[in-house]
């Protein structure tokens, strides 16, 4: 639909790859059925690749602890409130998918107060925005109320950790111009056929 460049920087043709990403990124073409273009724009710096993508699994694949809706849910509000066009699409996507609800990413992007989401996730959103925007003001009362509705520890710095990787992930999207590729704007939006 867009012949406009993914990114602001070379990108680098799968060919050109280390084998580790070119291997990466072909699961994830399995998997999805494309190539999201952060794969592409970030390839061009083989190790920052391997450790952005190497911390991105660490915080998001994790099967305990804050559900992968959740973590979606975070990274939607706090890439919202940076102005990161490239996260919402993604992982609004990915949000709206994992959550089985074609409305709650679009309602968290923009403000995730009015979203159809539990009190405890809007405690947990209250955090990671407080994280991503104002983190000099986190203090213990923050960790009081997470608590209050049942998070452990290891959930809180969860929370934390992704919007803090999310806020740098953010601002390399936004100084790169990454674009979001065409698939994410419809995925989750109506049911599978």
């Amino acid at each position: 639909m867009t012949d406009r460049p993914i990114s602001r920087f070379k990108v680098p043709q799968l060919a050109e790859l280390p084998e580790d990403l070119r291997e990466k990124i072909l699961s994830v073409q399995e998997k999805a059925g494309f190539v999201p273009n952060v794969f592409l724009a970030l390839a061009h710096r083989p190790d920052e690749f391997r450790a952005f993508f190497a911390y991105h699994d660490a915080l998001m694949e994790k099967n305990e602890g804050l559900t992968k809706a959740e973590r979606e849910m975070i990274v939607v509000a706090t890439s919202g409130a940076n102005d990161c066009q490239y996260c919402v699409v993604a992982h609004g996507a990915i949000l709206r998918v994992r959550a089985k609800n074609p409305r709650v990413a679009d309602q968290v992007a923009v403000n995730y107060r009015k979203a159809e989401i539990t009190p405890r996730q809007r405690a947990m959103l209250d955090y990671a925005m407080k994280v991503a925007l104002r983190s000099g003001e986190v203090e213990d009362a923050d960790f009081e109320a997470l608590r209050a509705h049942g998070f452990s520890d290891d959930d809180i710095w969860d929370i934390g950790a992704i919007a803090a990787f999310f806020g740098m992930s953010n601002r390399l999207a936004n100084f790169s111009s990454m674009r979001p590729n065409d698939e994410f704007y419809l995925m989750g939006r109506l049911p599978k056929a």
